[in-house]
């Protein structure tokens, strides 16, 4: 199995199952003498780790993650990047395979169960294997070093739909998304949400999000005009998300209804600094970061593993029905808000790299 590597300088590698003994990634092109230790990546770890409300997944990981190697105690005694490889390993410990023994030679509908084994001949059918959302924690690890990289920058996300129901923007508040199990910024919404996600998980099914993406103190000019496009390496970053299945760019398809006056962001000057009426764009123009927040969305589709009988055939080729038991997310997209930042952060702190190597240390 290939293409298990994303990123040109700052390359993210993963592995493992969902299943098995451990997962974790190799990051390769992490600068030299950056300070690092486990806590500050566990810290990220924790926001994602399943079980921590009724909400998600009651599978119980610590996500405890290890440094394997590309660190150092410098002089001080402080732990530093070396520049060569770093590895990190995340233990699984609270995996139930006898809850799959069921499926085993049937297809889940909505999964990769079918296409996988199509591909392959062979599937891994405890959770998933290689195609779980599992595998996602190793890429929230990577992007707390991806952070370290952009210096001055703050990926921030918040989910700002659940199933039909968006949040009033108006009532936006960053402090809030700490308040609440969804990562929403508007208190209303996330509460009007634990009784609608209640029913649903209650009915034995599953509903979709939308998560927003926001990095502020992006320099302009990181990206390429033609083949190495900001948002076009953000936008297959975010479909490489389990369950992703759109994205979008700023105002993304809204800007299809707009007229060329109002999709245009009017520049000027303020003081010595280039400034914009707006931010349709979403801080990326033909490519390129222009120095604005770098604003994007993904869409999640409803978890595909649900106690409703659904239609579906064996391996031998026999129409069944088939309905998956375990322990699952009634709405994928509440853990996907990290995993979300991660990707921003790794694409960000890649393109970083990629503008320094080629342009130097010149002010953006």
């Amino acid at each position: 199995m290939s293409h298990n590597t994303f990123g040109h300088l700052f390359r993210v590698t993963t592995w493992g199952e969902s299943h098995g003994p451990a997962l974790g990634c190799v990051i390769d092109g992490m600068p030299s003498l950056v300070p690092i230790t486990a806590d500050e990546i566990q810290t990220f770890l924790d926001k994602r780790r399943p079980g921590q409300s009724r909400f998600t997944t009651q599978r119980k990981e610590p996500d405890q993650v290890k440094i394997l190697s590309g660190t150092f105690k410098d002089e001080t005694g402080q732990e530093v990047t070396t520049g060569t490889p770093i590895s990190l390993m995340i233990e699984n410990v609270d995996q139930r395979s006898k809850d799959y023994g069921d499926i085993k030679d049937t297809f889940r509908p909505g999964h990769a169960d079918f296409t996988y084994e199509a591909k392959y001949g062979i599937r891994d059918y405890r959770g998933g294997g290689r195609q779980s959302a599992r595998e996602t924690a190793a890429r929230v690890a990577a992007g707390a070093l991806a952070r370290k990289v952009i210096p001055g920058v703050e990926v921030r996300g918040a989910l700002v739909q659940m199933g039909p129901h968006k949040i009033d923007r108006t009532r936006w508040n960053w402090n809030e998304i700490d308040q609440n199990p969804f990562w929403c910024p508007d208190p209303v919404a996330a509460k009007e949400w634990e009784t609608y996600l209640d029913g649903v998980r209650k009915a034995g099914s599953s509903c979709g999000a939308v998560i927003e993406l926001i990095a502020s103190g992006v320099p302009a000019g990181l990206g390429a005009p033609i083949y190495g496009k900001l948002d076009a390496d953000l936008a297959g970053a975010f479909m490489s998300i389990n369950a992703v299945k759109g994205v979008e760019i700023g105002d993304g398809f809204a800007t299809a209804a707009l007229t060329g006056e109002e999709n245009a962001d009017e520049m000027g000057i303020d003081g010595n600094k280039v400034s914009f009426g707006a931010n349709h764009a979403g801080g990326i123009l033909g490519g390129i970061s222009s120095g604005q927040d770098v604003v994007a969305r993904f869409a999640v589709k409803p978890t595909s593993s649900i106690l409703t009988p659904r239609k579906s055939i064996t391996r031998s080729g026999e129409e069944t029905e088939v309905m998956t038991k375990g322990r699952h997310d009634p709405c994928v997209g509440i853990r996907a808000v990290p995993v979300g930042e991660a990707m921003m952060a790794c694409v960000l702190a890649d393109h970083f790299l990629r503008h320094r190597g080629q342009n130097g240390q010149q002010e953006s």
